[in-house]
């Protein structure tokens, strides 16, 4: 199904391009002076589809931060990140020419697993905007799940279990993707961030039952032992990675994708380190709230602060 919105300043058509997941939004300039009712449509698109597409936007870092500012508040790029635009410090760049760097090994991406982004934050980021300025020729998509659509597909007894229980999230998780003695691993350490999340977690705003776990940062489940809790924690991962909740985005220089980070997980490349290639894309992120239990009990922070976003 096609969805065309009308009105003076633009016109736009929403086209899911997956069963579960995934909108791709044709006919619209991210530069535009958008109206609160445009914004108010693409925000209930993002909901429903989890993830939207856009092709072909010619902007810059102020343009992606003034588009990300519609939808909320704009937080500092990355609580451990000190390569940020110094004009642009709510830029962050996935920068395969820094990663090196960073981490002492090369690499197109924080993490090869499934993520949600810095899910260890005892308030994650509520979404996520990311734009392409230089893509290889091939190989370097990236993957998102509905995690909604993955708790729904679950037995109803296995919903009954992971409604009570808890999993910790720890930056780095339990195999950091960086070298122990490099800087990155010293900074990690001085300000570590772990947070006891719900398994899953209520939409605040759609009220779905979210599966809020993911490979990259959950390390155990609470009050179960660690054989137990891997066990577990392994069939959700098979779930949450199943086909049928997924979609695939190739990258092209102006692509962009928005997603909704409360409600998916996300997969970087693999498929880049044996080419001699560059991939550089940027990344915005937007403030987020404290995730709630279905028994309405929040998230605890065990290190770390709030990560909260700009007054605009």
């Amino acid at each position: 199904m096609t969805t065309v919105t009308e009105n003076p300043v633009a016109t736009f058509q929403i086209t899911p391009v997956a069963g579960h997941i995934g909108a791709e939004i044709s006919g619209i300039d991210l530069r535009d002076d958008f109206t609160d009712e445009q914004i108010a449509v693409l925000t209930a698109a993002l909901h429903e589809y989890k993830v939207l597409f856009f092709r072909d936007q010619r902007i810059g870092h102020a343009e992606q931060i003034a588009f990300s500012r519609r939808f909320g508040a704009v937080t500092p790029s990355h609580p451990y990140d000190d390569d940020a635009p110094t004009e642009h410090p709510e830029i962050l760049a996935v920068d395969s020419r820094l990663y090196e760097k960073r981490f002492g090994k090369k690499k197109f991406s924080y993490t090869n697993q499934w993520h949600t982004d810095i899910s260890p934050l005892i308030n994650p980021p509520a979404a996520s905007l990311l734009r392409a300025e230089i893509a290889p020729e091939r190989g370097g998509d990236t993957q998102w799940t509905n995690l909604a659509a993955a708790y729904a597909g679950l037995p109803d007894s296995l919903k009954s279990l992971l409604d009570g229980l808890r999993a910790e999230h720890r930056f780095g998780g339990k195999l950091p993707a960086w070298d122990s003695d490099s800087d990155y691993a010293k900074r990690v350490a001085a300000a570590p961030l772990v947070t006891e999340h719900p398994v899953v977690r209520v939409h605040p705003v759609t009220g779905e039952r979210v599966l809020f776990v993911n490979p990259g940062f959950t390390t155990r489940i609470v009050g179960l032992s660690p054989r137990q809790s891997d066990a577990l924690l392994e069939l959700l991962y098979a779930e949450l990675a199943d086909p049928a909740y997924t979609v695939r985005f190739r990258w092209e220089k102006d692509s962009v994708a928005f997603w909704d980070n409360r409600a998916t997980a996300h997969l970087a490349p693999s498929d880049l380190d044996h080419l001699d290639v560059t991939r550089v894309l940027y990344r915005t992120t937007l403030e987020g709230e404290v995730p709630v239990g279905v028994d309405g009990e929040p998230s605890r922070s065990i290190s770390g602060e709030r990560f909260d976003g700009s007054a605009n």
